[in-house]
């Protein structure tokens, strides 16, 4: 079989899901209730990811607090992102799917903060000016693994709370401990800023492997602490994965912001690239090529320095000013690093297969995905065939991935 001919196969996860979105929003709101003053104003937080079902879960938060006489407004809770600009958030929370069309609420962007103090680990503590002069703040985010460190809170309502909320100003601070200040100093932020009574109540989503919403949950603001190390260990049972552990090559057509923090999630492909970081052990993959950026991502292509090899489409995509706000924040150099860049798909994967070492013929080992959060389909090599056949279902092929300009045909 030819090595550029790929069986396109559906993996099977666990799949639990939310029936309804909208009525976990109430129900949980509702409980919360009596912090919601007629008369007031709240602030919604939104981040930057592409969550499932995100812009029902705001516009039933939107529709609660209006239906008790609160006065709610939209607050991007991103950090650094979206070039640390008040219009760049702005607009990624409408590639999103939230603005005041279509949420029922308006958007209040904007990157002054106030500080709050120090924590008990002596770092700053900031939050956008526009949340703190509300009555309340409600946050909204999907809960996971994050990308760059493992600790009891990772990526979800603490880390929003501090980084996101706190706006460029928080991005800096803590980023300037290391990965400390992620898994240490957050926490600690984080006591400080529940300590201000303004965070009235978090609303966490977990996703399933197949990119549903698997749970929502409404949390008190004083209890999400105690609660979102709860919904991390479902969000961890709840990951997507890769069909192998061992892989010549690693195809991804598409890296982004809206899927990964670090374009690409880390925790899928077994590579961190944070200098002092333990790398995983597993998946073990040898050669890993990326085609493209998505289109919300606005040029910020953070994480193609997890990749071996890119194409020059993505590479003329690429904003390096908006990627350079990012990366001056975070400071994890690596993964902001150029690979090698080939002229095509076709000559990018044909790099890293010779770069993959000698292989007896029909014996590579390549899988293609769509992007690292999108694995239910995918499409592998015969080798890789034989190990998983039992254990996935047979779509199509084996066919053609490459079209006759070199470009990888949809997966």
């Amino acid at each position: 079989m030819d090595i550029q001919q790929l069986i396109t196969v559906r993996q099977k996860f666990a799949a639990p899901e939310c029936e309804n979105s909208e009525k976990s929003v109430r129900a949980g709101l509702n409980k919360v209730g009596s912090h919601f003053q007629p008369g007031t104003r709240i602030a919604i937080a939104c981040g930057s990811r592409g969550i499932a079902n995100v812009g029902r879960v705001v516009k039933a938060t939107v529709a609660f607090l209006r239906d008790s006489g609160v006065d709610p407004y939209i607050v991007p809770a991103m950090g650094s992102h979206g070039g640390a600009t008040a219009q760049g958030q702005q607009t990624i929370l409408a590639d999103n799917g939230i603005t005041q069309e279509i949420v029922g609420a308006p958007v209040i962007s904007g990157m002054e903060v106030v500080d709050l103090g120090t924590s008990r680990l002596g770092n700053r503590v900031f939050m956008d000016r526009s949340a703190y002069e509300a009555d309340g703040v409600v946050l909204i985010n999907r809960i996971k693994p994050h990308t760059d460190f493992h600790g009891r809170y990772e990526s979800g309502l603490v880390k929003m709370g501090v980084i996101g909320l706190g706006n460029h100003a928080a991005a800096l601070e803590l980023h300037s401990y290391g990965v400390a200040g992620l898994r240490d100093h957050i926490p600690a932020s984080f006591e400080l800023i529940v300590a201000t009574g303004k965070i009235i109540a978090g609303i966490g989503v977990v996703e399933n492997a197949y990119d549903q919403t698997a749970t929502v949950e409404v949390i008190a603001g004083k209890d999400i602490m105690k609660k979102e190390p709860e919904l991390l260990d479902y969000a961890r049972l709840n990951m997507p994965s890769l069909p192998v552990g061992d892989i010549d090559v690693l195809v991804v057509d598409r890296l982004g912001k809206e899927i990964s923090g670090t374009g690409l999630d880390s925790n899928i492909i077994g590579r961190i690239r944070i200098r002092g970081q333990e790398e995983p052990a597993s998946p073990r993959i040898k050669n890993i090529v990326v085609t493209d950026v998505t289109p919300a991502s606005h040029g910020n292509a953070l994480g193609i320095g997890l990749a071996d090899v890119i194409t020059r489409k993505l590479f003329d995509k690429i904003d390096f000013e908006v990627m350079r706000v990012n990366v001056q924040a975070s400071l994890f150099l690596e993964r902001s690093k150029v690979p090698f860049v080939a002229a095509t798909d076709v000559e990018a994967f044909t790099l890293a297969l010779k770069a993959s070492g000698r292989i007896v013929a029909g014996r590579e080992r390549v899988v293609r995905i769509r992007d690292t959060l999108h694995l239910v389909e995918v499409q592998v090599s015969k080798a890789i065939l034989d190990d998983i056949r039992d254990k996935v279902e047979i779509l199509r092929g084996p066919e053609d991935i490459f079209d006759e300009r070199g470009e990888l045909k949809p997966l």
